[in-house]
């Protein structure tokens, strides 16, 4: 059965990062900060939608659109939205490295799972996570019609030898 799309969020194929590797050499991302408590964020869909509508008015938009967070800490986190070029009136940052990702498909609460499951998979492979941050691919609205919560983590890596090296 296909999955038609919701009006809202595009379906997401897990298979674009499914135990992939990524390389950013400054990849433009408009940056927020969200506030949160016990890592449940209180204003993230406002901005959310504040900085998506910044990014169309530059056309600045990214395909597929990526959304990463950094929690930071229990009470707030930073939001990350891919832009393809400078927003006006929008907080840039950059992100370089090389990014290991893994799909997860379950309630946010297994997020501690989730991430000592990256870990254990970086460490069998002789990489060390420099930081990681939770890939949104749907709202929860789109989650529950998709029947799916996809969550991609992408680890920022260093792998061992590299870091002998330093």
């Amino acid at each position: 059965m296909s999955v038609s799309p919701t009006g809202c969020c595009p379906p997401f194929d897990p298979a674009l990062y499914r135990d992939a590797e990524v390389h950013w050499d400054h990849k433009r991302f408009v940056r927020d900060h969200v506030t949160s408590f016990l890592h449940v964020p209180l204003n993230m869909g406002r901005k959310i939608a504040r900085a998506e509508d910044r990014i169309a008015l530059a056309h600045a938009g990214t395909e597929p659109q990526l959304v990463l967070a950094d929690e930071r800490t229990p009470f707030g986190s930073d939001i990350y939205i891919a832009a393809d070029k400078d927003v006006p009136d929008a907080e840039v940052a950059e992100l370089s490295g090389t990014f290991r990702t893994r799909v997860y498909d379950g309630p946010f609460h297994d997020a501690r799972k989730w991430v000592r499951d990256m870990n254990q998979w970086l460490c069998a492979q002789r990489e060390h996570v420099e930081k990681i941050y939770f890939g949104y691919t749907t709202c929860p609205t789109c989650s529950k019609v998709y029947g799916h919560n996809y969550v991609v983590l992408f680890a920022k890596v260093a792998r061992d030898e590299d870091r002998a090296e330093a």
